[in-house]
């Protein structure tokens, strides 16, 4: 993606919507089959790194799928994917959780080629583990702020209202 969109920037837009679509329907088919296979589609991952990745999902739903969506390899994120379908965790909260982590990533790459051209590979593949590490944080204060002011407002309504 990032060869094509140093070569051609004015499509840039579209290698990264074809990319993000293509991991999409990647993981769509990974969810499904996990689904069906069950504890089978886990046998390759550790029975630790099973749990720990179950109890992410189980806790943080959304925010860990769409964290490892943008993490940069070797970082397990077909694990989490796996994990969602043998589990059974809502399909369209994976779906929108790995277009929105995807769709970031393949546009960052791609702005990164426009700007940096054939040299955006190498400074990405040096930078991207800080990069990953750093959106990842950004995205979990984004989350955790959220949650901060949704709480806030909650407690401003009077019990009376807030209890129907």
């Amino acid at each position: 993606m990032m060869g094509l969109s140093a070569l051609n920037p004015e499509w840039m837009p579209v290698y990264a919507v074809s990319a993000t679509v293509g991991s999409v329907i990647g993981c769509i088919f990974l969810y499904q089959l996990s689904a069906k296979t069950g504890n089978k589609a886990l046998s390759k991952i550790a029975p630790d790194k099973q749990n720990q990745i179950k109890s992410w999902i189980e806790r943080y739903d959304m925010l860990s799928i769409l964290v490892a969506s943008v993490l940069p390899p070797p970082f397990p994120f077909k694990a989490f994917v796996i994990t969602a379908g043998v589990f059974r965790f809502s399909l369209w909260r994976v779906v929108i959780a790995i277009t929105i982590g995807r769709a970031f990533r393949f546009f960052l790459e791609g702005y990164l080629a426009i700007r940096y051209g054939q040299q955006a590979k190498e400074i990405l593949e040096q930078n991207y583990p800080t990069i990953g590490i750093t959106l990842a944080v950004l995205i979990i204060l984004i989350f955790i702020g959220r949650s901060f002011f949704k709480n806030k407002d909650d407690e401003s309504i009077p019990p009376a209202v807030a209890g129907g």
